[in-house]
């Protein structure tokens, strides 16, 4: 009887070994990911203000959105994942919306420090992109370990809690446009006078909306 109960015992004593380091497993993986994602993040971060300096020279009738770019590149450094994700997209977008409105003034285009910039930026997207999607394969790793038997009889004494997914809701990002052209339109006073020298169709009401370049704000 002695021996058995000693079999148990160990069988037990190995069980809540391999449940505790399997869960640590999947909980480092969860954090190595994240970081990852945060390097790309703050990367992106430190290229904008670059990007609005180089073309405030010449979008000057666009203020509207470089004053968007600049306010929300300023929330992207805090907050929980699910903050951080939100401020993520609608950065995006508005970097899109930038990059689109920059087609209509050629001198920028050929700008070499833009095109660099704008190349560092969306390989930055497409990384940060290629990162959130490991982050959150291994966000549902986890939370399916400490949901599930035996991982549950652990997971609390451990406090080890559920994770967020590093994405926003579909209505968010449906939700995010940047109007670059409504108040040019009604205000004379900020239009461009006919001398400027002002590509046409720039924050005009009556010409085609710009396209984005191929690449510009990938997710």
């Amino acid at each position: 009887m002695l021996d058995v109960a000693a079999v148990i015992v160990i069988i037990v004593v190995a069980a809540v070994v391999l449940t505790f380091n399997m869960l640590i497993g999947k909980r480092n993986r969860v954090q190595d990911a994240w970081a990852q994602i945060d390097v790309q993040l703050k990367r992106r971060y430190d290229l904008i203000p670059n990007l609005v300096e180089t073309v405030r020279g010449y979008m000057k009738y666009e203020r509207d959105v470089l004053t968007k770019v600049t306010q929300l590149r300023a929330s992207i450094v805090s907050g929980s994942v699910q903050d951080k994700a939100q401020a993520n997209n609608m950065l995006s977008q508005a970097l899109k919306s930038l990059f689109a409105v920059a087609e209509n003034y050629p001198d920028l285009k050929a700008s070499q420090t833009y095109q660099n910039l704008q190349a560092e930026l969306e390989n930055t997207e497409n990384k940060i992109s290629f990162v959130r999607t490991s982050y959150n394969d291994y966000v549902l790793d986890y939370n399916n370990a400490i949901q599930q038997f035996p991982g549950n009889m652990l997971a609390g004494s451990m406090g080890m809690k559920r994770q967020d997914f590093f994405q926003a809701p579909e209505v968010e990002k449906a939700a995010i446009k940047v109007d670059l052209t409504g108040d040019t339109a009604s205000d004379p006073a900020k239009q461009a006078p006919a001398s400027s020298g002002r590509p046409a169709g720039a924050g005009g009401a009556s010409g085609p909306r710009p396209k984005a370049p191929k690449g510009a704000g990938k997710q």
